[in-house]
């Protein structure tokens, strides 16, 4: 019987599945990239003192603007000093072994190093005055915070994940009131045309947000 496929099918077949394994492969990088699990979503670091965001903002009622002080001003919204803490802990669970680390810090002057919670890549510029100022919601990049206990990432700060909002910022930025309000909801269709009149009113030009240079100078 004649022979039916050439010598050179047997390379065409390696190179098929070597190409096969490389497509495999790279899907599975990407996948493992977008998951929860990479981003470590929802894990709780753990901290020099347990920080309760529920207790503080949902009970208490503390501004987020009284601890994250920077975050109307520049880039960097800035974790409370040790002195913001102790304004009201040199008065309140004064002798709790929990808030040591805080009247350790406040008697050394020395500042307590919290370790990050959600941090972007070198190579990305985010102001979060700006965001501030135009209307978009703490809530809207952190999720709900003020629920949580112990601190955790609710986002993964994807490139595709700020586009949603850059593309179309009226239907996230907020009116006037609305930046700390936890129960607002963005994207609701009532308040879409809202929406377009403060993009307008604050002079949101979104031809020039998506611009690759908004974010990386």
């Amino acid at each position: 019987m004649p022979q039916l496929f050439p010598k050179s099918a047997n390379n065409m077949v390696k190179v098929t599945f070597l190409l096969a394994g490389l497509g495999l492969t790279s899907i599975l990088l990407v996948g493992a990239n977008v998951t929860p699990y990479t981003h470590r979503l929802g894990v709780a670091l753990d901290q020099p003192a347990p920080f309760s965001h529920k207790h503080h903002v949902e009970e208490l009622g503390i501004s987020c603007y009284y601890c994250h002080d920077g975050v109307e001003k520049g880039p960097v919204a800035g974790v409370p000093s040790t002195e913001t803490c102790y304004s009201c802990h040199s008065q309140i669970w004064t002798n709790s072994p929990l808030l040591q680390v805080v009247r350790d810090s406040y008697e050394k002057n020395e500042p307590i190093i919290w370790n990050r919670v959600n941090n972007v890549p070198d190579f990305v510029y985010f102001d979060h005055s700006v965001h501030i100022a135009k209307g978009v919601s703490c809530y809207t990049c952190h999720g709900a915070i003020n629920e949580q206990n112990l601190t955790f990432k609710t986002k993964a700060f994807e490139m595709r994940w700020c586009l949603e909002c850059h593309r179309s910022p009226e239907t996230f930025v907020r009116p006037e009131g609305s930046i700390l309000d936890a129960t607002y909801e963005d994207g609701a269709k009532s308040h879409a045309e809202l929406g377009r009149e403060l993009v307008k009113k604050r002079g949101i030009r979104k031809e020039q947000l998506t611009n690759c240079s908004i974010c990386h100078h």
